[in-house]
């Protein structure tokens, strides 16, 4: 059976998933393994120069609690109900969206690194009664098995995952399709030197941003939006639609996508190597 230890973890209950991020996996990466402690203290420290060491600490902390959590909800979310998933999840003016893709004949929705990312797939089994097609875009891993374990995660529940590469030959297919596409992209990515096309002043740091988003949103006419993620509690998440309306998008997406991090820190990955490379290597 394909993924046959997924199917039986995913379902246990997710106070059974908790109490092992608690117990288990928090543990394991924080005191044993260190996941990426240097990469994240870095991250933390100069994101956060005027903090004091304790509420580095307390941050760093809180964000390893909170990556145990998105490995268990990761697993759980491949089976859970469509009733759950309804409640855990809640959109804000998700109709701002809906209008937009259906005068627009599709939108851009532009997403980070923030909570349990990967229940967002869900977004494509809530609107394909609306008529519109979610596009999970991806940038493809380098391990085929969890390449595919990616793919058969995010692309079970109504939408249809897109590898970058590809991207543009399957919008000009869908640009005049029935159903509208909704793309989402997780663009808080790390670019390369030679691809940095956008740099911005993000968390104290002279930061490059990826701006395929706003460079696509222009070429098709279609609009942007930012899915701001919070979580009033543990294992819940709320989603605004925030409409990018200047003229920089990927600029205005930097700024609400700081916000963002500043409201709730622990929530984004930062063990993520986002400050690799300074801008006089691009």
């Amino acid at each position: 059976m394909k993924h046959r230890w997924l199917n039986i973890l995913s379902s246990w209950p997710i106070g059974v998933h908790h109490f092992f991020a608690d117990y288990l996996i928090y543990p394991f990466i924080y005191y044993i393994a260190r996941y990426r402690r240097k990469i994240v203290d870095k991250n933390i420290r100069n994101s956060f120069p005027d903090w004091a060491d304790a509420e580095r600490n307390a941050l760093r902390k809180r964000f390893y609690h909170r990556f145990a959590d998105i490995v268990v909800e990761t697993i759980y979310g491949y089976q859970i109900s469509n009733e759950e998933i309804e409640q855990r999840i809640t959109y804000i003016d998700e109709d701002k969206l809906t209008e937009a893709c259906h005068q627009y004949g599709g939108a851009i929705t532009l997403l980070a690194h923030l909570g349990t990312w990967e229940w967002v797939a869900d977004y494509g089994r809530r609107t394909a009664s609306q008529g519109i097609l979610e596009i999970n875009v991806y940038r493809r891993l380098k391990n085929k098995y969890f390449n595919q374990l990616m793919l058969d995660i995010r692309g079970q529940r109504g939408g249809e995952c897109v590898e970058k590469d590809v991207l543009l030959r399957r919008m000009i297919q869908l640009r005049n399709g029935e159903r509208k596409p909704m793309y989402g992209m997780l663009s808080d990515q790390k670019p390369s030197p030679r691809n940095a096309h956008v740099w911005t002043t993000f968390l104290h740091q002279e930061t490059a941003f990826l701006n395929g988003g706003e460079v696509l949103s222009k070429r098709f006419g279609y609009p942007c939006f930012y899915g701001y993620i919070r979580s009033p509690k543990r294992g819940y998440y709320t989603i605004q639609l925030i409409p990018l309306k200047s003229e920089n998008i990927t600029v205005e997406y930097a700024h609400l996508l700081e916000q963002n991090i500043l409201e709730q820190p622990e929530l984004w990955l930062w063990s993520h190597n986002r400050w690799k490379f300074k801008r006089s290597d691009a």
